[in-house]
């Protein structure tokens, strides 16, 4: 069970981000989480969204290099020792972890991270076994 993810460069320019994330709003496009890691030159700014096809082809129709990659959503309880749980259990099995970023929701009590890990499957097979619940893009697009 994987979320897509849209990873899009953006030129390191002062105001840059703001034409993106405006480009987004004109077109309703709704987004649930966003990580942005940069360079001196460039920035690749990672999104969850509603609807990542359409975001996906508005996107380069408007001329911005985007790609879309699979990626696992974890809900986890918002406490202490939460995140440990999650990275001890794919340590564990010798999962390495490429990145990660979290968002909250309005679900009470709860949070979730995005991660990036080589083998998606295996990832969620061993979360699973641990009582570590992925969330599907549905479930995330209707929160």
């Amino acid at each position: 069970m994987t979320v897509k993810q849209i990873s899009v460069f953006v030129e390191n320019k002062a105001g840059k981000l703001a034409e993106l994330t405006e480009y987004l709003h004109q077109h309703e496009i709704d987004m649930r989480a966003l990580s942005i890691a940069e360079t001196q030159d460039f920035g690749i700014v990672r999104v969850i969204v509603d609807d990542p096809y359409k975001t996906s082809c508005i996107l380069k129709e408007a001329g911005y290099a985007v790609s879309i990659t699979p990626v696992l959503a974890v809900e986890m309880p918002d406490e202490p020792g939460s995140l440990n749980h999650i990275l001890k259990a794919l340590g564990d099995e010798d999962i390495s972890l490429e990145y990660m970023y979290a968002f909250l929701t309005r679900k009470a009590a709860t949070a979730y991270m995005v991660l990036r890990v080589e083998d998606n499957e295996k990832a969620a097979e061993v979360l699973k076994r641990k009582g570590i619940h992925t969330v599907s893009h549905d479930v995330i697009a209707g929160m």
